[in-house]
């Protein structure tokens, strides 16, 4: 397509930087020099696909290659793609503004259950066939990564492959192997043999008169009978960008990201991360000081992001911040730490990640009583997080962040109410402090998200709260606080339900997902566009019961749909934790204990070999 041809409508839409391309770092290429074109496809606006770390990953490993060229999609927000439809305008790259028939691969990174009707917009947006059987070889091969894809049964039927785990070293070597292999059918049926692809046409899906899953079997012989995960066991070898485009628009996480480690010793159970990314892998602190540098002087930002599930767990972390501030302070660039826990926060970490600048500080109990927090392995205590807080004033905050969840297992009533007492006691701490700062208020925000199971976790047997019983529980909490200091928010409970289906949930989905989509639904991910009672005539009408998908409890010999996929984390393990739950028994992290996951088994672990 000819960018001129948005000439016309560009001035029509919200934010119309969001489509012109031409940033500063991005990589354009010579496409008829080129062996492979390969589309990454963040199924959500501009402002969330740019702030994701793996699309930079991806699309500057891929581009290291002179044999190919990785371009960015995003999906249109509405006022575009109604002036793209009326203009037969495809969806196009944001290099080449070439559409995306014109690629071989479409890589689609699936971080959210609810961007699955996003997904078929954009490719119904491009002239694509939305199921794969309806694909010939003259279509592209569209691919899914991400955390999503431990469980892709219920879109399945949208893709020709995906790749499970990982995938710096993987992608590329299916790229290699599609420059001898053009054939679609020879192309996948040697892609399957690769450790982490997952092609869902070889395997076919047998019910119970119940609906329960009988077996998982493959219709191709020399298909495995179980995918493994693919991970990256060294860090500091693993490709990592040396500059990032750097957006005209401002995006929601607009600085340079830093992977500290890969992976969690905690073991929270209701967390689905803190699994799928075992074992735990770090960076040295010279390579991610090397790596901060760089990207500063490459890009011109002025904010580093150190990022991991538990970035105060990194234990090189001290080492590394005396490094960087060794020379970002007198650059006035500034330092943040998100996932910081309560039990490992110090004085002194907070003095260091503030020297630049101050910003609010974030922590997530999850819980608001002892038993529950034990229940789900929190290990973290109401005296941890007070003294915390406390360090907090002392270095001149006078507002946190503070996160939980309510539907947890064995939740009670008394545990919600937990949430407004602790939150209280902070208050309290604050204003009975010697550093309570005269004529300054102190204020909480307190974020509440609705439990939702997810695979591979010791609740992936639990059912959710139905709606009615986590809108008593939100009305519960927002009716027992009573101080105007302390702001609630809370997560659409349908929207929550919606999530479990689809993290919970078996190929015949696919159906409900491509109805509900012919319907008019997309961005389910944001409050404005969700539509349940779309949703929800669409179960009806496919005859599926999203209740049995979301609101079951499961036994621990049923058959799940992603049983034929293996992270690591074996099955024995999931079960005992899940048991522990129930007697609000706690687990060790991993660096104090093994707790014998069966990482160590399918994955060298350090922890293990220590």
């Amino acid at each position: 397509m000819n960018p001129k041809n948005l000439d016309s409508i560009l001035p029509l839409v919200q934010k119309p930087s969001r489509y012109t391309g031409g940033e500063f770092g991005e990589i354009i290429k010579d496409k008829n020099l080129i062996d492979i074109r390969f589309a990454f496809c963040f199924p959500d606006t501009y402002e969330i696909g740019m702030s994701h770390l793996g699309m930079k990953i991806l699309y500057s490993l891929l581009n290291e290659r002179d044999d190919i060229w990785c371009e960015r999609v995003f999906a249109p927000t509405k006022d575009f793609e109604l002036l793209m439809r009326e203009n037969e305008i495809p969806l196009f790259a944001l290099e080449s503004f070439d559409a995306l028939k014109e690629f071989d691969f479409i890589g689609f990174t699936l971080q959210y259950e609810l961007s699955y009707t996003n997904i078929l917009n954009m490719l119904n947006l491009s002239g694509i066939p939305l199921r794969a059987k309806d694909r010939d070889n003259t279509f592209p091969i569209i691919i899914g990564g991400g955390p999503c894809c431990v469980n892709p049964e219920p879109i399945a039927d949208f893709f020709d492959l995906f790749v499970i785990g990982e995938a710096e070293e993987v992608l590329l070597e299916l790229l290699d192997l599609y420059k001898c292999n053009k054939n679609k059918t020879a192309f996948l049926q040697k892609a399957c043999l690769i450790e982490g692809v997952y092609v869902p046409k070889f395997y076919d899906v047998i019910y119970n008169q119940d609906n329960t899953i009988n077996k998982i079997t493959k219709n191709y012989k020399d298909a495995p009978s179980t995918i493994k995960k693919r991970i990256i066991k060294d860090l500091d070898k693993v490709f990592y960008p040396k500059t990032m485009v750097v957006p005209f628009t401002q995006i929601i996480h607009d600085r340079i990201t830093l992977e500290l480690f890969r992976g969690c010793i905690r073991g929270c159970r209701f967390c689905q991360a803190g699994m799928i990314y075992r074992p735990v892998r770090e960076k040295s602190s010279e390579r991610l000081n090397l790596l901060a540098k760089e990207l500063c002087e490459n890009t011109g930002y002025e904010e580093v992001s150190l990022s991991s599930l538990s970035s105060s767990d990194y234990s090189q972390l001290e080492e590394l911040l005396l490094k960087i501030l060794s020379w970002s302070q007198e650059k006035k660039i500034n330092l943040s730490l998100p996932s910081l826990r309560v039990d490992n926060f110090s004085k002194e970490l907070m003095q260091k990640i503030q020297k630049v600048k101050k910003s609010t500080l974030t922590f997530a109990p999850e819980a608001g009583t002892q038993r529950l927090r034990d229940a789900i392995n929190k290990n973290v205590t109401k005296e941890e997080l007070l003294n915390t807080c406390k360090t907090a004033f002392e270095g001149g905050n006078t507002s946190v962040k503070l996160y939980f969840m309510i539907g947890l297992p064995t939740e009670t009533n008394e545990d919600v109410l937990g949430i407004m007492d602790l939150c209280q006691e902070v208050l309290n701490t604050y204003y009975n402090s010697e550093f309570r700062q005269k004529g300054k208020g102190f204020s909480i925000t307190l974020s509440v998200s609705n439990f939702v199971p997810k695979p591979f976790t010791p609740f992936q047997w639990e059912p959710q709260d139905d709606t009615n019983t986590l809108e008593q529980k939100q009305k519960l909490l927002k009716n027992n606080i009573k101080s105007k200091k302390i702001s609630l928010n809370w997560h659409d409970k349908y929207t929550s339900l919606i999530e479990a289906v689809f993290a919970l949930g078996d190929r015949r989905l696919s159906t409900v997902i491509e109805k509900a989509y012919q319907l008019g639904c997309v961005f389910d991910g944001w409050n404005e566009f969700f539509r349940f009672d779309l949703w929800k005539k669409t179960f009806s009408e496919c005859n599926i019961d999203m209740h049995f998908y979301a609101n079951r409890r499961k036994s621990f010999d049923e058959i799940l749909p992603w049983e034929h996929i293996n992270i690591g984390v074996s099955k024995k393990f999931l079960i005992k934790e899940a048991k522990k739950a129930d007697e609000n028994l706690t687990t060790e992290n991993c660096n104090d204990k093994c707790s014998n996951c069966g990482i160590n088994k399918e994955y060298s672990c350090e922890r293990v070999e220590k």
